[in-house]
């Protein structure tokens, strides 16, 4: 019989696409970030301020134990921060690297990663948009109502770097885009209208992050 730690790395590796090419992130969920996160060690998140937060994020191009250590780091720190999803800058990598773990609007749980993501630009019929609040684990406490459109598709690769389309709607989509904003230097308050951008960063002290964050000094 495999060890534990072997099982855990091939429930990892296994990654199954559905009829028409897309990565198939809700079986096994609870085991996957499990094995991820249990590997890793949890880091503070950087917040709003933070220079590697502005700008696009390095293309990933090693496919190593380092970028591994990374995604398990990023999954045990998303758990501590009790978020859905968390890009590699927000633990202050400047790698396009993203996590999730989160459900979409039918209480489906989606988990997985994208190394390297780029959304795929949608034909006009597919872009309903979806006015919802929005938070960021590096504006924390802050929340803001951001239009985006409710179907995402985002292509990229997986920790081997093989090629993996990942898609989602509702809240999973509006998880998919925020994420990718990330890793090109974007945050949601930066789609916001200068008031609305105010309002959400006027709400940050008075509220306390639930998780350790890197204070910009």
């Amino acid at each position: 019989m495999a060890s534990q730690q072997e099982t855990d790395q091939q429930v990892n590796e296994t990654v199954a696409v559905d009829d028409e090419g897309f990565v198939v992130d809700t079986e096994d969920c609870e085991a996957r970030e499990l094995a991820f996160r249990e590997r890793g060690t949890s880091r503070p998140i950087t917040v709003v301020g933070n220079p590697v937060l502005h700008q696009e994020c390095q293309d990933v191009t090693a496919f190593d134990e380092e970028l591994a250590r990374l995604v398990d780091d990023m999954f045990a720190s998303q758990r501590t921060a009790e978020g859905v999803g968390l890009a590699a800058n927000q633990i202050g990598v400047d790698r396009k690297v993203f996590v999730y773990d989160c459900p979409d609007d039918d209480g489906v749980r989606h988990v997985g990663h994208v190394v390297n993501p780029v959304l795929a630009e949608l034909p006009p019929e597919r872009r309903v948009l979806d006015d919802a609040n929005e938070g960021c684990l590096s504006v924390p406490t802050a929340y803001a109502e951001l239009a985006r459109p409710d179907y995402a598709e985002v292509t990229g690769q997986d920790l081997h770097g093989n090629p993996i389309r990942v898609r989602g709607t509702g809240y999973f989509a509006r998880c998919l885009q925020h994420e990718t904003d990330h890793l090109y230097g974007r945050l949601y308050i930066d789609r916001l209208s200068k008031r609305d951008r105010k309002d959400a960063l006027r709400q940050m002290p008075e509220g306390t992050p639930r998780y350790p964050v890197v204070p910009n000094n």
